[in-house]
């Protein structure tokens, strides 16, 4: 486990900016060490918002998106093209843009896919493409990402695993069919906790008030059945990134005074 690295700007236009500007240079150093680079994107406002700001920044070009592969943490298992569907927004906002690969987009089933109404089908489905994708270096059953970005909702929810839920026990499976969500739609595909720390770097993204007592309840070493966001983490990185809302709560030792 990584002890948490609390980054807290201004507002949560600039934390957009910067978290797209630290993603830029992940990812072109990963594509210098290895090759490729493989980046798992979180939806909701703050995702939508990094990934708006990606492409507006000039520096996005230095990224060679022919060699990225872009996983999903969660979706709502809605139909394809759905514009509440991660993947539909994540176009919108970035992908159709940019020059990808469209075999290295891993985009996650969609209701009206092969898989219909089966969600614990296309969980399973969606695990053994991650299984397909890892590498005898992982040494798992998913790829080791260089970064896995989530956002933290209200009540400390990650991905689709939401406090207290079966979701979020999960111990042996990479990723799940979620039933009865409490946040619509009730019916979602997620990566497991375990999945997600499998990743080099996980970036918990929260800005706005509302986020300031998930935050605070997070990183005051909560469980993680009570509080998913405290169990998230990397192998050798975890960074919050917050505004000066969603920080509001927390005690200014754990963070650079600078920053606040």
């Amino acid at each position: 486990m990584t002890t948490p690295q609390v980054v807290v700007h201004r507002d949560k236009e600039l934390m957009a900016q910067a978290a797209a500007a630290r993603l830029i240079t992940k990812v072109v150093d990963a594509q210098a060490a290895r090759g490729t680079a493989s980046v798992v994107l979180t939806g909701g406002r703050n995702g939508n918002a990094l990934l708006a700001a990606l492409a507006a920044a000039p520096a996005r070009d230095a990224v060679d998106w022919s060699r990225l592969d872009l996983w999903w943490g969660d979706e709502r298992y809605l139909p394809a093209e759905d514009p509440e569907r991660n993947v539909t927004q994540a176009r919108a906002a970035l992908l159709d843009a940019v020059p990808l690969d469209p075999a290295r987009v891993h985009a996650m089933p969609a209701s009206d896919g092969p898989y219909g109404p089966d969600v614990d089908a296309a969980a399973a489905a969606y695990a053994a493409e991650l299984a397909r994708a890892a590498t005898p270096e992982d040494h798992g059953p998913v790829p080791c990402f260089d970064v896995l970005m989530l956002g933290v909702g209200p009540d400390t929810h990650v991905a689709s695993l939401f406090p207290e839920h079966p979701a979020v026990r999960e111990t042996e499976r990479t990723v799940v069919g979620v039933h009865g969500a409490p946040k619509p739609p009730p019916t979602r595909v997620s990566l497991t906790l375990p999945t997600i720390r499998a990743a080099r770097e996980v970036w918990l993204l929260a800005a706005g008030e509302d986020k300031a007592g998930a935050v605070a309840i997070a990183l005051g070493g909560a469980g993680e059945v009570q509080a998913p966001a405290a169990a998230a983490y990397g192998r050798t990185r975890t960074l919050w990134l917050l505004d000066r809302a969603a920080a509001a709560k927390l005690p200014t030792a754990m963070y650079p005074p600078a920053l606040s």
